[in-house]
């Protein structure tokens, strides 16, 4: 492993664009490549190389990197078009997508087999921690790679290596259970306090600094009092992983996660009934199953 490694970075979207300019803005060597290429291409001026194929972005590279949407995709760029067999044996890939756990132990599996390092470690901060590169990221596999991939993993975030193949997808399915079921108290508190008569916003600036006190009342809290759901976090994604969440509890043979189920139901309604908003527009559900006017 060279001192500087060289990197390929597979997904250029709305969080590996900017976690790939943090890249380039600490001095590594980045190969780019997307679905559609433009996006990759953007990167071009900062230093980074394109590559027409994920096979073609990987050849060399000491160390992998994978944001994409789901499992299926990136088994799909991994073992259908060629990215594994192209991967130099001794290097690691660190797949920073959020998949299921059983799908990043598999993937690991499947990779080890030709003697390629496999790390899951998915991240949580959103667009604004990929921006400023503050995420937090969490870290399954061997430790080892670990120590290789942390160099290039600290130009995104703070990483953390939580144990062995699939603890890293473990540790962000507990982060969006407690992301998403904050909210949805968050959300129901609010809607408590304004219809027995008291001001939403009000009632915020009280709780702050108590025993209520989280990032979801600071942030999250303010724009369900302005109404302001632009996307900063999809309602669709959090979705996906709180059904990934029930997906390994029952994997687990864990009889009962209420708290999941019922936030996961709350986001199907919301997905269902008023697009995909921010999920903080959670509570536009839990008005709506209330019959109360926004």
């Amino acid at each position: 492993m060279t001192m500087c490694p060289s990197v390929a970075f597979l997904g250029i979207g709305l969080m590996g664009g900017p976690q790939a300019r943090n890249l380039l803005k600490a001095g590594f060597a980045v190969t780019a490549w997307n679905r559609s290429p433009a996006k990759a291409e953007a990167l071009v001026p900062l230093g980074a190389q394109v590559a027409a194929t994920p096979a073609e972005a990987v050849h060399g590279a000491d160390i992998t990197i994978i944001m994409l949407e789901n499992g299926p995709i990136v088994a799909d760029v991994l073992f259908a078009n060629g990215a594994a067999e192209a991967l130099a044996p001794g290097s690691v890939v660190v797949d920073m997508s959020s998949i299921k756990p059983a799908e990043a132990i598999d993937h690991a599996r499947r990779l080890a087999a030709s003697g390629i390092v496999h790390l899951d470690a998915p991240v949580s901060g959103g667009t604004v921690g990929a921006e400023q590169g503050t995420l937090a990221i969490m870290a399954g596999g061997d430790a080892g790679a670990f120590a290789k991939a942390e160099p290039v993993l600290r130009a995104m975030g703070r990483p953390v290596h939580v144990g062995p193949a699939g603890a890293g997808q473990f540790a962000k399915l507990a982060n969006q259970v407690i992301v998403g079921v904050t909210i949805g108290a968050v959300a129901e508190a609010l809607m408590l306090a304004q219809q027995g008569g008291a001001d939403p916003g009000k009632v915020r600036e009280a709780l702050r600094g108590g025993f209520a006190e989280s990032r979801i009342l600071e942030l999250h809290a303010q724009r369900m009092i302005d109404r302001d759901f632009v996307t900063k976090g999809r309602s669709v994604t959090h979705l996906k992983d709180l059904d990934n969440a029930l997906d390994a509890a029952r994997r687990l043979e864990i009889a009962t996660v209420p708290f999941t189920a019922l936030t996961a139901d709350l986001f199907r309604g919301l997905l269902a009934n008023a697009g995909d908003l921010d999920h903080s527009g959670l509570i536009v559900e839990l008005e709506r199953r209330n019959g109360i006017a926004a």
